[in-house]
């Protein structure tokens, strides 16, 4: 019986900028939005192989989100949540999944750098 070998991949601090947000001043404007993305998958048959085909790709993890991000959204629930549905369905071998949208300057009359939102399956 093959032992498993557990290991996390993390995406940080992916930038996009996009038009998410309920007010109208987001949908025109734009905001400048930091995505992280954090998959715990099985690592044991690459760490053997050194083959891209046996390992989960996390370019196209990133392209997922990119995907994700440019699809417009009211709130950071919904981009969120369909970032983390499109990784698990694209990646049925991820264990565990957390991603994180953060929003730059949010529409606040007060002084706030971001707000973020963290989903975990």
């Amino acid at each position: 019986m093959k032992k498993k070998q557990n290991g996390i991949i993390e995406l940080e601090e992916m930038e996009f900028f996009a038009f998410h947000g309920c007010y109208p001043e987001e949908q025109t404007t734009g905001n400048k939005f930091m995505v992280n993305v954090k998959v715990e998958t099985d690592i044991s048959i690459p760490a053997k192989t050194d083959n891209i085909e046996d390992a989960l790709d996390y370019v196209k993890i990133y392209e997922l989100v990119k995907k994700e991000m440019y699809q417009r959204a009211n709130l950071m629930e919904n981009v969120t949540t369909r970032i983390i549905n499109s990784i698990l369905k694209q990646f049925p071998m991820i264990t565990k999944a957390e991603v994180t949208v953060s929003k730059h300057t949010p529409p606040i009359n007060g002084k706030i750098k971001k707000i973020s939102l963290t989903i975990k399956n």
